[in-house]
């Protein structure tokens, strides 16, 4: 069945781990009769969370695609991982999605993970509801969920409906919106409807008019006619609390047990009746700066937010259409690599199991398989067109470690492997450091790795071991330094000769040009690693030709790019060649080369050197009652903390922290905060390494050097 754009509904499902993402999932479809038994996650029998992986752990690693019918309506969910480890999943389906359900656990309200999530919420600008879940735990509060919700995310947040029986006897919600009592069986499932009892009636008046005032204030015509009657219909109160909804200007929140099944139905009534339609919905940006609408008339436009290799079927591509209808057979041109590709197959999904159907029409989300060269983030249109949606942009890594070599056999197909992921996976990076000698993995978080790992191992049959990954330095001077070197070589035949005399000193912005030479020619080389080379050619008088200043500041190159203290890049250093001396017929290139370098190396240690090493800009946002012990692990870790703010209910630290004293630091800040606290980080600049560790590392580099 194709549907048209206005009937079409995308939610997304959001939270931190065990809010119950997946069995609410469950629960929606089993409502709509798109399933006709209700797992559960302890049976690993949910539609989603269908892979080995998934069920093994018992938790989301991957986003699954899901649909239901419910009234003329085809709502698509998209359940997705509550680790930040893996939030990938999460950015990416919110790319697509048009209406995000943020799961709150009754049992801890607002945690570190629903504040991660909701900058994500922010920045996509997405129509947002609340479902209180978990309401039948002996150890649910709503009142406490509630008003953490409204202390977190301020006075938008509007309870549609409320408990009277929280805990393990819960089965009775009251409905504001609607004003009446749903009471559940023991079961879960079809609820009884009954009248709001006279203890309530004050409550959930309070609640309805604060619905219809919400609803009222987005729409003139709707504001007279409030002000007039005191009150909205029912068809009136749907208009006003869908633009409101649609503009961010509320946040609905409803009440459930996903577990027992309750509650599932009328949120999805509330999906159908209420929230946006992609129509609905801004216009998307393009990367051009236009927007696009979501008409089904119009040129037929894709976005590929997702793929995902299955074994026996190959690659799955999960796309929105954002414009147009696509049918089977069409032929579309991807505009990052302008190949075409043909949709010889449409398939609407449920987890695993995928309906094939003919089209699919401007907002609707749907699978394809064999796409040859298409990827995530890619976007396809018609040929001739120029029409790119506007790319996700995912989060940098958090964390890296080294993969230990195997077999070169077996190197070459981990590789192979790791680059599939990585694919599949745009928050994984695979790095092959020709500085640091090693294969380098970043990724988001300890857990996201062990889950690669796991994947290569169980997957592709490879065995992969992590080690520390080694780090990258810096080597540059504090301290001016002359020196001059001959190179003489005389074995038979053309010799090779060249002296070179050499002034090094630190470079700095503002740096002027020595004022003891006569500088001829200054060349500035931006550096592929960052920081300079100032190049003075100050030769006077003709001892060293010109023609050989390209292959000394090679030489002086080649010694940077491996340098002297432990063998890492070197920046921000003045050069200035000011004597010499060459020979007729023995001098070239390659002698003039050999002697910069040579001088260069001995001139560096004599001009006081320095390693710099990286420091990390790091945020980590955890509960009030484990930051001191966040701050005492910061501490030994060489950490300078810039500041602490409160962020909602939680605390945001700020630190300054080498990348050396970071390894495995994902594990432990989730072993001293019991998963209470999450962290990013950035390159912020380098800084000299304290005396004792330069010491040490350049004893290590100098022993390495000689068992080599």
């Amino acid at each position: 069945m194709t549907y048209e754009t206005k009937n079409l509904r995308n939610v997304v499902l959001l939270g931190h781990p065990g809010s119950g993402k997946t069995s609410f999932a469950e629960a929606m479809l089993f409502e709509a009769k798109a399933t006709t038994r209700r797992g559960t996650v302890n049976d690993k029998s949910t539609i989603s969370d269908f892979t080995n992986i998934e069920q093994e752990r018992g938790n989301s690693i991957f986003s699954t695609l899901m649909h239901a019918k419910w009234k003329d309506s085809k709502i698509n969910i998209i359940d997705t991982p509550g680790f930040d480890d893996f939030v990938g999943e999460v950015v990416s389906s919110m790319k697509v999605a048009d209406t995000a359900i943020m799961m709150l656990n009754a049992r801890s309200g607002v945690e570190v993970g629903t504040e991660l999530i909701w900058e994500y919420v922010e920045r996509f600008k997405t129509p947002t509801m609340f479902v209180v879940n978990h309401l039948d735990n002996e150890k649910a509060n709503f009142e406490m969920t509630l008003d953490q919700a409204r202390a977190r995310f301020g006075p938008k947040v509007l309870p549609v409906q409320y408990p009277i029986n929280v805990g393990v006897g819960f089965n009775t919600i009251v409905d504001a919106l609607r004003m009446i009592v749903y009471k559940f069986p023991d079961g879960g499932g079809r609820p009884e409807k009954i009248a709001i009892p006279d203890s309530e009636i004050e409550r959930a008046q309070e609640m309805h008019n604060a619905l219809v005032e919400a609803a009222a204030e987005n729409d003139e015509t709707l504001m007279e006619k409030f002000f007039e009657a005191g009150n909205l219909n029912e068809q009136e109160l749907a208009k006003g609390l869908t633009i409101a909804l649609a503009n961010q200007e509320i946040y609905p929140l409803f009440i459930a047990s996903a577990d027992r099944n309750m509650g599932s139905g009328r949120v999805m009534g509330f999906i159908n009746d209420i929230c946006p339609s992609p129509a609905d919905r801004p216009e998307a940006d393009l990367q051009n700066g236009e927007t696009i609408a979501c008409d089904a008339n119009g040129p037929t436009v894709l976005f590929i937010y997702k793929t995902l290799s299955e074994p026996q079927v190959g690659k799955l591509t999960y796309f929105k259409v954002y414009s147009g209808t696509l049918n089977t057979g069409d032929e579309l041109v991807n505009q990052s690599n302008r190949s075409s590709e043909r949709f010889n197959q449409l398939f609407v999904a449920n987890g695993k199991i995928r309906e094939q159907v003919e089209c699919l029409k401007a907002g609707d989300i749907g699978v394809s398989v064999k796409l040859k060269s298409t990827h995530t983030n890619n976007t396809l249109s018609p040929k001739g067109s120029n029409l790119v949606i506007e790319e996700i942009h995912f989060p940098e890594p958090r964390i890296r470690t080294a993969v230990n070599p195997p077999s070169k056999n077996d190197m070459e197909k981990l590789i192979k492997a790791l680059h599939q992921i990585e694919e599949e996976d745009p928050t994984l990076v695979l790095e092959q450091s020709k500085a640091l000698k090693q294969t380098i993995l970043h990724g988001q978080g300890q857990l996201h790795l062990d889950i690669i790992k796991y994947r290569i191992e169980k997957v592709n049959n490879i065995s992969m071991d992590f080690i520390q990954p080694k780090i990258s330095y810096r080597e540059t001077i504090t301290a001016t330094a002359n020196g001059n070197y001959r190179h003489k070589k005389q074995s038979g035949g053309s010799g090779q000769f060249g002296e070179v005399y050499m002034r090094i000193e630190p470079w700095y912005e503002g740096l002027a040009a020595p004022s003891d030479f006569t500088v001829r020619k200054t060349e500035t080389e931006e550096l592929p690693w960052g920081g300079k080379l100032v190049f003075n050619w100050c030769i006077v008088g003709g001892s060293i030709d010109a023609k050989y200043s390209n292959a000394i500041k090679k030489g002086i190159m080649m010694k940077m790019e491996e340098g002297p203290l432990t063998g890492s890049h070197c920046q921000d250093i003045q050069v200035s060649i000011y004597d010499g001396k060459m020979h007729p017929v023995d001098s070239n290139d390659m002698a003039f080369m050999l002697a910069s370098t040579h001088v260069f190396k001995t001139n560096f240690s004599q001009a006081k050197p320095q390693i710099l090493e990286p420091i990390y800009d790091m945020e980590i946002l955890c509960s009030g009652d484990v930051m001191g012990d966040v701050m005492s692990d910061l501490q030994t870790r060489r950490a300078v903390i810039q500041g602490m703010d409160a962020d909602g209910h939680y605390q945001k630290i700020k630190a300054k922290v080498p990348l050396a004293e970071l390894y495995q630091y994902s594990s432990t800040l989730r072993s001293i905060t019991q998963g209470k606290a999450k962290f990013s980080r950035s390159l912020s600049n380098y800084a000299a390494v304290p005396g004792d560790i330069q010491k040490r590392l350049i004893q290590s580099y100098q022993g390495e050097a000689q068992e080599a």
